[in-house]
């Protein structure tokens, strides 16, 4: 054996007893002293964001007793499918038995299906299911659309950048979102309706057609993000990416 390579594997091996010294740093940080009986979602599900981007909000977890009160210092650990990545990936619940963690989606659009986990005194495992949704660049540019044609009737809630006409409407419409409305309208059922206004299937005159303002191929892109969001789901047996 050359010198070079006594120093290269020297080297290694002082790197490598770092590295597993780190590790058993950080595990040793994390050993924890609450355990819960549940896991509870706070906030952060059922966002929508594009591919390969942080999510919106972060996902907020809580670990309860057996009476429902919060636990701190209970370890609580994030997985995903292949690609997502969590920031952090485990850590302890704060006083008031809550973690938070940032999501980054990875590269495949679909619907993301994420577990929090922790354990209870006795080591028994117990599991929360988390559903996330990541806009490829077709279902990214009918959000936008959706943003700017759909939303301000489509969705009942406000936000600082528009005010929601939708409890002004005589006839309510249907959220994207609500797949047992949109779920039983075919793919050309909605291009129609988008294409033509409401008439054109038999419902309200209130929506509008948009033939003349969206091309063929951003009407398509409308489609393809309602089909993602909506709940139940639209294609029943492609509901998750793959891990």
């Amino acid at each position: 054996m050359t010198r070079l390579w006594r120093i290269f594997l020297v080297a290694s091996l002082l790197l490598g007893g770092a590295a597993c010294t780190r590790k058993r740093e950080l595990a040793s940080t994390l050993k924890p002293t609450g355990f819960g009986a549940a896991l509870v979602e706070s906030s952060g599900g059922k966002q929508t964001g594009a591919i390969g981007t942080l999510l919106p909000q972060p996902l907020v977890v809580q670990v309860n007793d057996e009476q429902g009160a919060p636990v701190a210092g209970a370890l609580v650990q994030f997985s995903g499918p292949a690609g997502v990545t969590f920031d952090p990936p485990n850590a302890l619940t704060d006083s008031s038995g809550q973690l938070s963690t940032n999501v980054a989606l990875a590269s495949m659009a679909g619907r993301y299906q994420l577990t929090a986990r922790t354990s209870t005194k006795s080591q028994k495992i117990v599991e929360l299911k988390l559903e996330e949704i990541a806009l490829g660049y077709q279902e990214q540019f009918g959000f936008q659309l959706n943003n700017k044609y759909c939303a301000g009737c489509h969705d009942p809630e406000s936000t600082p950048q528009r005010v929601s006409n939708y409890e002004n409407l005589e006839v309510k419409p249907h959220p994207f979102t609500e797949g047992d409305a949109f779920n039983k309208m075919s793919d050309d059922d909605l291009i129609a309706i988008i294409s033509h206004g409401g008439p054109a299937l038999k419902r309200s005159g209130l929506m509008p057609p948009y033939g003349y303002t969206l091309s063929k191929n951003e009407i398509e892109a409308l489609v393809s993000y309602v089909r993602l969001v909506s709940d139940p789901p639209y294609a029943p047996g492609t509901v998750y990416t793959r891990k």
